[in-house]
């Protein structure tokens, strides 16, 4: 960036040495570089023994100091013997690169220019070149004379000595070497000026909006009320008329001068992440000091003290800008480097500012500082927006991030709490279970025990027992306790050899050994269940003389299988036993296990029951205490 800002620079030079150089380059040209002078008003130049002659460019600030006004200077050529009136001659003009503040042109007496108002509120022209059309019937042959009455201010009114009352040298020639000098010059004074100054307060504008509403990001707001501000200040260039009184004019400026201090200062503080309590209530009292000693002052004191501010503000600046560069060092990126270049362009120029007040004129480069200045705040101040949108693309992305972890942290707990929720209702069912089951055996239990031992009835003290090894079973369900593998089958076999050997059936079991799987109390309830109603099926419709029971675990599976030799399972009995829900209950029952219940049965060939149910269900590898959790 640095290196564009000085191609900037070294081009608009270029372009100044351009337009001085043209004017030697033209043929046929009279510089003039003396005029006589004299104070006065009236419209012809005083016939009065004050007349003397003065050196062009004339600064009324050493030559008159405290003179508001008129002051009249003439100048007197010949144009030889050609008639200028004769066709074939050019037009002749006279250049005036800079007046201040206004001014009228007589020829020969005859007035043939007004550059606008000669009386408050003057038209405003110190950075206007003017280019003024001689008219070829008022031209001599000889002797001409040109009178120019300039109306300015002293010094002491004004807050900048450029704008106290002066004349430069003069230009006389032909009209087409002239008006492209003219030309050239008008667009570098107020062209360039016009379009950075619009230009800035539209950009200055937009950043303040954006800044203000958005506070975390006030570097903004401050940084668009300086542009805003720098903008109305430049726009002293090149505007001519305003329809209030040099007075107000450049009381407004000085007033203007804090508030600029103010967003500059606090603009290179939050743009560097600090504050200071004292310097936010400092620098709006200073706003309001400023205008009040300008006041206190008058008008005919206002260049003194306004010399004295602008040296408070630049120091200020200054000491703000060595903040901002010790604070940011160790963080060095191309903003701080914009801003290091903002500041060196700004130090040039308050320098070019001091050697115009003490001198009188700008050096020629010095003359571009201003808008250089001004299109350095537009890069700054595209650079401030481009990043200010990418921490809001940032910011976007981040907020997006975040609500998708939150949507998902937000289903997490949810989930967990549906879990605990279930975790819970399963905790109080075990609770109630376990409550129901001490209530079975406590009261139940030993009420059917007693019947068991003291009825004299063998059907009811069967019936009893029945019930009582029913209630045993579903106490156990309830207890939730997981049963050894190993065990679970003891215990069906001596049911299942005891219940046949009972009825005359032959009963063959066959189990593997050194089960160490643990089968759930779910599981267990349910296949002893299944496996008493095949044994009740068998010794009540089969007629079998035989049963084979077999036990297995493979292919990640546990396999009971039941097989006899009886009659098999004709449709009538088919029918009864789906009537008592004998069939269906065991299908019903291993389904509930996610496992299956075949039954394989022809009349006169006897039946097999296969019973199917995955381990990973049925069968568990954990330790002795834990509790079964299925459904």
């Amino acid at each position: 960036m640095l290196r564009a800002l000085w191609s900037i620079f070294a081009l608009l030079c270029a372009l100044q040495a351009v337009a001085q150089e043209a004017v030697p380059a033209a043929s046929g040209l009279l510089h003039f570089d003396s005029a006589l002078s004299v104070e006065g008003g009236g419209s012809r130049f005083p016939d009065a023994p004050a007349v003397r002659r003065v050196s062009l460019p004339d600064d009324w600030a050493r030559t008159r100091p405290g003179v508001r006004g008129p002051v009249w200077y003439r100048v007197a050529f010949n144009l030889g013997e050609r008639d200028p009136r004769q066709p074939g001659e050019p037009l002749r003009a006279l250049y005036i690169a800079q007046v201040c503040s206004s001014l009228e042109v007589y020829l020969n007496g005859a007035l043939v220019f007004s550059g606008g108002r000669m009386q408050e509120p003057l038209t405003h022209n110190c950075y206007h070149p003017q280019l003024v059309t001689l008219p070829a019937g008022l031209l001599l042959p000889r002797a001409n004379t040109v009178d120019i009455k300039v109306a300015g201010h002293a010094l002491a009114e004004t807050s900048s000595r450029l704008r106290a009352g002066n004349l430069s040298a003069l230009v006389l020639g032909p009209h087409d070497a002239l008006a492209g000098l003219h030309a050239r010059q008008t667009a570098l004074n107020i062209g360039v000026a016009e379009a950075v100054s619009a230009t800035l307060l539209l950009m200055g504008g937009f950043m303040f909006v954006m800044g203000f509403t958005q506070r975390r990001d006030s570097h903004l707001a401050y940084f668009g009320a300086l542009s805003v501000g720098w903008a109305l200040v430049d726009a002293r260039q090149w505007l001519r008329s305003v329809p209030w009184s040099n007075t107000v004019a450049e009381f407004l400026v000085c007033a203007l001068m804090p508030l600029i201090t103010l967003a500059a200062v606090q603009f290179m503080l939050r743009l560097a992440k600090t504050r200071r309590r004292w310097i936010d209530i400092a620098l709006p009292l200073q706003c309001a000091l400023v205008p009040l000693s300008l006041v206190l002052a008058g008008p005919s004191r206002l260049y003194p003290v306004a010399m004295v501010w602008y040296a408070i503000f630049a120091l200020q600046v200054i000491a703000a800008a060595a903040l901002y560069l010790r604070l940011q060092w160790p963080r060095r990126t191309g903003a701080y480097w914009q801003m290091v270049a903002l500041m060196v362009v700004m130090a040039l120029m308050g320098a070019s500012e001091v050697w115009c007040q003490l001198h009188g004129v700008r050096p020629p480069a010095a003359q571009w500082l201003m808008p250089l200045t001004a299109i350095l705040f537009v890069l700054v101040g595209l650079r401030l927006v481009q990043q200010h949108g990418l921490a809001l693309v940032e910011a976007e992305a981040g907020r997006a991030h975040l609500e998708h972890r939150i949507r998902e942290a937000t289903a997490e707990i949810e989930r967990n709490f549906r879990q605990l929720s279930e975790l819970r209702v399963e905790q109080v069912t075990e609770r109630e279970r376990k409550r129901i089951a001490g209530d079975l055996h406590d009261d139940l239990g030993a009420k059917l025990l007693t019947i068991v031992h003291t009825s004299e009835s063998e059907r009811i003290s069967t019936l009893a027992r029945e019930a009582l090894e029913e209630m045993r079973l579903s106490v156990r369900g309830l207890t939730g306790k997981a049963v050894q593998l190993s065990d679970a089958l003891g215990d069906w076999r001596a049911e299942v050899v005891s219940r046949l050997g009972q009825a005359g059936i032959e009963a063959d079991w066959s189990a593997p050994e050194d089960l160490h799987q643990r089968l759930s109390s779910r599981a267990y309830v349910q296949t002893t269940r299944i496996l008493r109603e095949a044994t009740s099926n068998i010794i009540k419709h089969s007629g079998a003389s035989y049963c084979a029971v077999r036990c297995s675990v493979a292919d990640g599976d546990f396999q009971l299988v039941v097989q006899d030799n009886g009659n098999g399972i004709s449709a009538e009995v088919e029918g009864r036993l789906d009537r008592g829900h004998g069939l269906a209950s065991m299908k019903h029952r291993a389904k509930q296990l996610d496992g299956q219940c075949l039954v394989e049965s022809t009349p006169g060939y006897g039946t097999v029951i296969r019973l199917t149910l995955p381990m990973d269900r049925a069968v568990e590898m954990r330790p002795s205490h834990a509790t079964d959790r299925l459904p």
